[in-house]
């Protein structure tokens, strides 16, 4: 399955600049820096909505190019870029920025669009590291900007409708969150290959390359989109999804950081990429009334969720689904799916999963979050209009954080006692250099 865009739901409360400031019909002028296939989606969003698309930017000019052609019918002349430094000191009318690097450049390129007063939608991770993010949520505390990360779910009215049902006690305690997802297609569980290939026509490898090592290229290795199973570029598959499936369990559950951040079943943990296969386990500590929560991430196909869970989704489906996520609680299950954007209910008493909709029980329940009509258009609302995006910094980079800590636990091979609020893994100093990284800062 592929990341797609879920129209729906969203928040409404007061934020930074309201309409006045902007005029009403007010055109927003828009630049675009990483332009692979995630970004053209946005792009059309942009057109769609009626905004300007005014700069794209990327160091591979091909893609670039690529680009231009494909909007060039509805967005005219657009302004190209390989420096993201040269278009926010050029285009002084760019009001707002959309982010579509790979992981590694998320950061930098959010902070100097932040601090040059630009609103800004990254794509998720939020960042590539722990660190990272508790910056980019403290600088979102005080820029002026309004921010968006990219968990395309976090507008679905599955959702807020699951929010819904599990604040409202429908499931009871929740003990365990499931998530699942098979091997990718990106490098893991190996080391970088020998040798070094041409870099394409005009390419700028070295600033592709930017905060991180500079390593030799190697044609589809790393560019365009294997990148991501490299740890100097991207973090694997919690790192790619972290941000979509833990997103309502965390927000329903209001969990803050994981005490415990386990790893086991692993198959091929490279030192240089993600592991072709293993389970993250993050431990969150009762609360207040809520019980003890495992969040539980599998990944490789090597381990699933335990055979009652298996079970009830076969006898519902027909098949325990490719992906998915399923909440375990006292009075029964949840199945959100991976990006969370299905809400299907099964209590203790029922052989299958009803949709919510559907369910003689959860109707009885009342609707109390807002619905909205997409992810990306709430973040040009909120610009506008004075809303409040569902997916700010401060939430986007708490949940990179917590997928991100296993991210450490990996690349250490061993379990954490983690201290969330101080970034720190107790008693493994080596730790530090894995959640605050030395960046080359040439490019910066």
């Amino acid at each position: 399955m592929k990341r797609r865009t879920f129209l729906a739901a969203t928040a409404v409360a007061p934020t930074i600049l309201p309409r006045s400031v902007f005029g009403a019909g007010k055109k927003l002028n828009i630049g675009f820096v990483g332009m692979g296939g995630q970004i053209q989606g946005h792009v059309r969003n942009t057109l769609q909505l009626g905004h300007n698309v005014v700069a794209f930017c990327d160091v591979d000019p091909n893609q670039t190019d690529r680009s231009r052609n494909r909007h060039k019918d509805k967005a005219g002349n657009i302004n190209a870029y390989m420096d993201y430094r040269q278009m926010l000191e050029n285009e002084k009318s760019l009001d707002a920025v959309v982010i579509g690097t790979p992981d590694h450049w998320h950061a930098p390129i959010c902070t100097a669009a932040m601090k040059a007063g630009k609103h800004v939608f990254c794509e998720k991770p939020l960042t590539h590291t722990v660190a990272e993010s508790r910056d980019l949520r403290n600088l979102s505390r005080t820029a002026k900007v309004v921010t968006q990360t990219g968990n395309q779910g976090s507008a679905s009215p599955n959702l807020r409708r699951s929010i819904e049902l599990i604040q409202a006690g429908l499931l009871g305690q929740v003990s365990n969150v499931h998530v699942w997802h098979p091997a990718h297609g990106w490098p893991n569980g190996g080391a970088r290959p020998a040798g070094e290939d041409t870099v394409p026509k005009g390419m700028n490898w070295d600033f592709w390359c930017g905060p991180s090592p500079l390593r030799p290229y190697k044609a589809g290795v790393y560019h365009p989109g294997k990148w991501r199973g490299w740890y100097d570029f991207g973090n694997g598959s919690v790192g790619d999804f972290c941000c979509h499936s833990f997103n309502m369990p965390v927000r329903a559950l209001n969990l803050k950081y994981p005490g415990e951040v386990r790893i086991s079943k692993v198959e091929k943990a490279g030192f240089e990429t993600y592991a072709k296969a293993v389970t993250h386990t993050f431990h969150f500590p009762a609360e207040g009334k809520r019980a003890a929560v495992n969040l539980i991430y599998y990944t490789g196909g090597v381990d699933m969720p335990p055979s009652h869970i298996t079970d009830a989704m076969i006898g519902t489906f027909g098949s325990v689904p490719r992906v998915g996520a399923v909440v375990e609680a006292e009075n029964g299950l949840l199945s959100s799916g991976l990006w969370n954007s299905q809400c299907y209910v099964k209590l203790n008493d029922e052989k299958k999963f009803v949709g919510a909709g559907n369910h003689s029980e959860a109707k009885k329940i009342a609707q109390t979050l807002p619905r909205a009509n997409g992810h990306f258009r709430e973040w040009t609302d909120a610009i506008l209009d004075g809303g409040k995006t569902f997916a700010p910094f401060e939430i986007g980079g708490h949940l990179t954080e917590i997928g991100l800590s296993g991210i450490v636990a990996l690349k250490l091979q061993q379990n954490l006692k983690w201290d969330g609020e101080t970034m720190k893994a107790k008693g493994i100093p080596e730790a530090d250099a894995l959640v605050r990284k030395q960046n080359r800062t040439r490019w910066l």
